[in-house]
């Protein structure tokens, strides 16, 4: 069975301490839980993780779904946003991930892209020379989430065009918002081999496509 490889990079700077991780920590647990009962994603589908606050780390390698286990995600009660270097780690590990196809067996579909921030990157330099690269690396597509009044729409409009904005990065509405991307999930799964880009799901009232 072909793989559908998903990153997700998480901001778990300072100003997500308190309700915001503890609401990212439930929508993500409800998330895995709707993915799980999809028959074809229990098949196909790759989960990685990948945190950054003033560090940057891989919580959860690329795992089948199946056997994959959501750790708690922690943050410190403040520090600077890393974004570019969170780039630079997915960039590494997609690199080595992803399976190519050759003669004997059919590489993996083609991996999306969740990134969720409440702010904007500490490191704009970085950040700035890694898209790029990320955009080399031929997602099917990339997402960006930019919760809260203090998050930077136009810099992720820089790494992707679709951008979502989230007025606050309260339980309820995160719940939403992670509902909204295991249907895209869901849909990518299904369109694989038929498109080139996975088509979006129309969003909740609660998530705002930045135009």
């Amino acid at each position: 069975m072909r793989r559908l490889p998903v990153y997700f990079l998480l901001d778990t700077s300072g100003s997500m301490y308190g309700e915001p991780i503890q609401a990212l920590n439930n929508a993500l647990s409800g998330m895995v839980n709707t993915l799980r009962t999809d028959p074809q994603a229990l098949d196909s589908l790759w989960l990685s993780l990948i945190t950054f606050d003033r560090e940057v780390k891989e919580v959860v390698p690329l795992t089948e779904l199946v056997s994959f286990q959501l750790p708690e995600i922690t943050c410190p009660q403040s520090g600077p946003t890393h974004t570019g270097q969170a780039l630079e780690l997915l960039f590494q590990k997609v690199t080595s991930d992803i399976r190519r196809g050759t003669a004997t067996q059919k590489g993996d579909w083609r991996p999306l892209l969740f990134i969720f921030t409440d702010g904007k990157p500490s490191d704009v330099q970085r950040y700035r020379e890694m898209i790029p690269k990320v955009k080399s690396l031929n997602f099917g597509a990339i997402v960006g989430c930019a919760a809260g009044h203090l998050a930077d729409d136009s810099m992720l409009k820089e790494l992707t065009d679709t951008v979502v904005h989230l007025d606050t990065a309260d339980s309820s509405t995160l719940k939403q918002f992670f509902k909204w991307v295991s249907d895209t999930i869901e849909q990518g799964n299904k369109s694989m081999g038929t498109v080139e880009n996975v088509a979006l799901p129309a969003p909740p009232s609660e998530v705002h496509l930045v135009i």
